[in-house]
């Protein structure tokens, strides 16, 4: 089984509009998909690569041009400049959790296996789902199941489990889903854990507040004309993407000068989202929620 099949790759790497010469950054490269078309298209050029987890190393590129980085792109302008490699011609990013996380039983990210509650994305992490549904109060893990999972009924979900443990830990897939069973719709089981899951997941990985670090720093690493290509896969993901791009904040308003000109850094290229077609989702069916965006940065921005 490979490590991950990349999602919209041929779409995302035409996104970039690769200079040969120039500096690219893949700050989620998990299975290297990207890395490796973005290296077939480089002559003297140079590509940085990031990835928290340090499973994704056995993926690595053995490539002059190619610096594989063990951190979370929260952290990318420091890790550019300390490489020189800032300013940058084009970042990408796919933030989706990879096959391989998906597939290993250990990861406890998939509902399909009986595994401890884990999900972290770097095991360096001391936070785990199985201990945030051990020692988070009511009102935090509704906030969670509300804010990242959506869920309607949050604050109930919440203290179910707050009465669940004083009765027994919660430590796996199993405990969590026979726990909150009687919040599922019939035929619809699996679509609620997963919005339950997802909502541990981005918590656990600090994934919201990781991606706005990363967007803003990306409007000061990015050359002019340069490209910022981004494929998310839920709603709080692409809206987030899409308000930057369109504005340069995370509310989507555009601000202007005393002359009336928007002050926005980047211009989008996709006014709506690019998707995956009917044959790539039935050849990976984990690509059809996702959603690739594309910014050039503006000339001139300050």
């Amino acid at each position: 089984m490979s490590y991950h099949k990349t999602v919209l790759l041929k779409e995302s790497i035409e996104g970039l509009d690769i200079k040969p010469e120039g500096i690219y950054v893949d700050v989620t490269f998990g299975g290297g998909g990207h890395s490796r078309e973005i290296l077939k298209r480089l002559k003297k050029g140079k590509l940085i690569a990031f990835d928290q987890d340090e499973d994704a190393f056995v993926n690595s590129i053995d490539d002059e041009r190619f610096t594989l980085v063990n951190a979370n792109f929260r952290f990318m302008k420091n890790f550019l400049v300390f490489h020189n490699a800032y300013p940058v011609d084009g970042i990408v990013a796919d933030l989706g959790v990879s096959s391989h996380q998906i597939n290993d039983p250990e990861r406890g990210f998939s509902i399909r296996f009986d595994s401890e509650l884990d999900l972290r994305m770097d095991r360096k992490n001391a936070q785990s789902a199985r201990k945030v549904l051990a020692e988070y109060t009511a009102e935090e893990l509704s906030r969670i199941f509300f804010e990242y999972g959506e869920l309607s009924q949050a604050k109930k979900i919440a203290n179910t489990i707050i009465c669940e443990r004083k009765v027994m830990e919660i430590k796996t897939t199993e405990d969590l889903k026979a726990v909150l069973h009687q919040f599922t719709e019939r035929g619809k089981e699996n679509k609620f854990y997963a919005k339950v899951f997802q909502a541990l997941r981005i918590e656990i990985n600090s994934e919201i507040e990781a991606l706005k670090e990363f967007l803003l720093q990306s409007k000061e690493v990015i050359k002019d004309e340069g490209r910022l290509v981004v494929i998310s896969y839920h709603s709080l993901e692409d809206r987030l993407v899409k308000n930057f791009m369109k504005s340069g904040n995370f509310d989507g308003i555009v601000e202007k000068d005393f002359y009336g000109h928007e002050k926005s850094p980047m211009k989008m290229i996709t006014r709506k989202p690019l998707t995956p077609d009917p044959e790539e989702i039935n050849n990976n069916n984990r690509a059809r929620s996702a959603k690739l965006r594309i910014a050039v940065k503006k000339i001139n921005d300050k």
